[in-house]
């Protein structure tokens, strides 16, 4: 094509585009404005699949949560667009090339990934609402195939793990200072703190849970000094910035979580084997059991109900007597073991929990929150919840993904030549874990924006293991 007939097309489309507009616009009509971001977009899905990756990271914490309350339907916009185009765009490249590195499908963690889907599928198949459980499986595909499938391939280069990290604070900064604005203007009254961060997190667990995920990762770029002393300090304001957040967000679970990526590195950094930990949990869980009623009895001795002041707040963690959320989380705990009871192999159906559990309530379980319509949540646990909705098998493959990152994540740390990947495995770990320890009492791994930083941080250790672990800093540097 000539020169000349390039300026003929760019000028005639760029009259046929002000036309169009300028007609739409007479009639009211605005999305026509839309259209060279559309095309912009399409072009980067095609040449440059990780900006669209890197760029939905950044916009995931700014969406907002829209539900057709007639159809039942609920997306996340636009993040949840984006990822399920990341996702399509993947599978028929997939169809296509029929090629993926095998280190990538070979390694444990991502077997583990796999046999939980699996699982997840046939358990849809015998779902008791076969429609929801066939949306939680489809959403949770949008979630791990561009973050954890595709992420890996992008936290091939070193440096795109940590503009994952920035470009995701970032926009989460803005939230924290949108929240504590909000909350200002009730005088940071603790019970106020579950919607000032709305329409941009639901409540301020899942909020708490989200801030807890980078807390490991800027307090390392602080303390790690081999980065330059600008890189340190903005890091530091950043971290200040995400620790205000999250004391400010009231969630006790978000502070235990932080307290359990706390213990574990002092574990870390004692060189404690991972099996003593294991053996240690074990008899700790045998030896909850055998005195479960002392236990009890002494926790339902506690009258301290949450507080706007901290140590009384942090007292009410143990309240289970009077405190309405806490017994709120055991009544939909009881309730999922019975499902369970009912139906241990398949259980009731993937997303399927909320729709179905209220039956199973006892009348001197409930709260003054309890509710019987299905529209308060879940089961209020990573691991209880998948063993009402996909049995037992539903529990043991998402646990034998918590392991196999564990272990992976380890790895990377004691075998990393480079001690930027040494630190940064171990960070990812930590940040892993606070989830982990929070998916006793939560589960939000339904969400966008608490599966784009777990499925992430999943794939950067993967990453770590199979590309990085045997460069040193020079070749991170680079």
């Amino acid at each position: 094509m000539t020169e000349r007939a390039k300026l003929l097309w760019f000028y005639g489309a760029t009259a046929i585009f002000i036309a169009g507009n300028a007609y739409l616009f007479l009639h009211d009509k605005m999305w026509g404005l839309a259209v060279p971001f559309v095309l912009l977009l399409l072009i980067l899905y095609i040449f440059s699949l990780d900006k669209v990756l890197l760029l939905t990271a950044f916009l995931t914490p700014l969406a907002v949560n829209l539900t057709d309350q007639e159809f039942g339907i609920g997306i996340s916009l636009p993040s949840e667009p984006l990822m399920f185009g990341i996702m399509l765009l993947f599978i028929l490249k997939l169809l296509h090339e029929r090629f993926y590195d095998q280190k990538i499908t070979w390694h444990p963690v991502t077997i583990a990934i796999i046999i939980n889907l699996l699982w997840i599928f046939v358990t849809v198949l015998t779902s008791e609402i076969p429609i929801v459980s066939a949306k939680f499986l489809i959403a949770r595909m949008w979630f791990v195939i561009p973050f954890y499938f595709v992420g890996i391939l992008l936290f091939t280069e070193y440096k795109n793990i940590k503009k994952f990290q920035w470009l995701y604070v970032i926009p989460l900064l803005f939230i924290i200072f949108y929240s504590l604005y909000n909350h200002s203007t009730y005088g940071f009254e603790k019970s106020y703190s579950n919607i000032v961060m709305k329409p941009f997190y639901n409540d301020h667990t899942a909020y708490g849970a989200v801030i807890a995920f980078f807390l490991p990762v800027f307090t390392g770029f602080v303390m790690f000094r081999r980065y330059k002393p600008s890189y340190r300090i903005i890091s530091l304001v950043v971290l200040v910035i995400l620790i205000t957040g999250i004391v400010f967000s009231y969630s006790r679970a978000a502070w235990v979580s932080v307290a359990g990526s706390l213990a574990i590195f002092i574990l870390v950094k004692l060189k404690i084997r991972f099996y003593w930990v294991v053996i240690v949990l074990a008899i700790g869980v045998g030896f909850f059991y055998t005195f479960r009623y002392q236990f009890m009895d002494k926790l339902e001795k506690n009258k301290q109900d949450s507080s706007t002041d901290f140590l009384e707040h942090v007292q009410s963690i143990s309240n289970i007597s009077s405190d309405a959320s806490n017994l709120e989380r055991i009544n939909r705990w009881t309730s999922a073991i019975r499902l369970f009871k009912e139906r241990p192999i398949f259980g009731w159906g993937p997303g399927t929990y909320q729709f179905v559990y209220a039956p199973y309530q006892l009348s001197r379980e409930k709260t003054i929150i309890s509710t019987n319509y299905g529209d308060m949540g879940n089961a209020h646990s990573e691991y209880i919840g998948p063993l009402s909705e996909s049995g037992v098998l539903g529990m043991l493959t998402f646990i034998g993904i918590v392991v196999t990152v564990s272990l992976t994540g380890i790895r990377v740390y004691r075998r990393a030549k480079s001690k930027e990947v040494r630190l940064m495995s171990l960070l990812i770990l930590l940040g892993l874990i606070s989830y982990y320890v929070h998916g006793l009492m939560n589960n939000f791994l339904d969400t966008d924006k608490a599966s784009v930083p777990f499925w992430a941080f999943t794939g950067i250790l993967v990453a770590m293991d199979l590309y990085h672990s045997d460069k040193s800093d020079e070749e991170i540097s680079v």
